[in-house]
């Protein structure tokens, strides 16, 4: 930038110079150091004249040219950081495959078994006051043994707000209170709640799966974007070779098998539970 900056002055140094010589009138002095000083206007020709605005036009026009060109070309503007995505995308995809995971999770442990656990309770809704608020914001559940749950509200006075949640569930449970807390038996599933609570797991686990796919099918896409073209391939600053590529694809699709493998393995654990019981 500093050499364009010194051609633009010098050229402009040039420009002024023949302005000063080829005005339209040319400023002769005469005199003395004794004598007053005067000028003498020498007119010049409109040939002269021509010919230097259109030297001007083009020395301006040639000026801009080799500035421009020296900016876009200048070894600061084109100094690049080479940057490596492949952790980034794997870290995305894996980010995009545990949350599918944890999804699940928290769906299978809303089903109902024969067996009590503290999170089936935790997708009920109660209406307190006109305030809609989760059950297990509302109360400790713990597990009293196989068969029982215990609900210990934070507030005593919400306790028939609870009793009648939980009652209108679609889980079918009848809870008993004691004033301070409410006893909630699991009843035993009956052949037909077996068969549709284990269908919602198969549902859940095609569900999951196809959610890291599609996790999958996003890296693989931004893996193809990342790679330079051929002829982009001496201009890009990305660090981002092919056979990094292909390796990254690998560990995405080794990423992809895991996660729908450990989904499988969850929803076959819920299925044995709920037959089991």
């Amino acid at each position: 930038m500093a050499i364009s900056t010194r051609r633009a002055l010098a050229a402009y140094r040039n420009i002024y110079g023949a302005l000063r010589a080829t005005n339209f009138t040319a400023n002769r002095l005469i005199g003395s150091t004794l004598s007053p000083i005067r000028y003498e206007t020498v007119p010049c020709s409109l040939e002269q004249t021509t010919n230097f605005l259109l030297e001007s036009r083009r020395s301006f026009a040639k000026g801009r040219k080799q500035i421009r060109e020296e900016v876009d070309g200048d070894d600061y503007g084109s100094v690049t950081t080479a940057v490596n995505v492949g952790p980034n995308i794997k870290a995305t995809a894996v980010s995009q495959m545990e949350a599918a995971i944890d999804a699940l999770s928290r769906e299978l442990t809303k089903l109902r078994t024969g067996r009590a656990s503290a999170g089936m309770l935790d997708h009920i809704i109660v209406d307190s006051g006109g305030v809609k608020t989760p059950l297990c914001r509302m109360a400790v559940i713990s597990v009293l043994d196989p068969k029982t749950l215990s609900v210990n509200p934070y507030d005593p006075d919400s306790l028939k707000e609870l009793e009648k949640a939980i009652i209108s569930s679609p889980l079918g449970l009848n809870p008993q209170s004691d004033n301070q807390r409410l006893i909630v038996p699991i009843p035993p599933l009956t052949k037909e709640h077996v068969q549709a609570v284990c269908k919602v797991v198969a549902k859940s686990s095609e569900d999951v799966k196809q959610s890291i796919r599609r996790a999958r099918q996003k890296a693989l896409d931004t893996i193809k974007k990342s790679v330079p073209k051929k002829k982009d391939k001496d201009k890009s600053a990305s660090a981002f070779s092919e056979d990094d590529a292909k390796r990254l694809e690998k560990e995405i699709d080794d990423l992809t098998k895991k996660f729908i493998k450990s989904a499988e393995d969850m929803c076959k654990s819920k299925d044995r539970e709920i037959t089991s019981s």
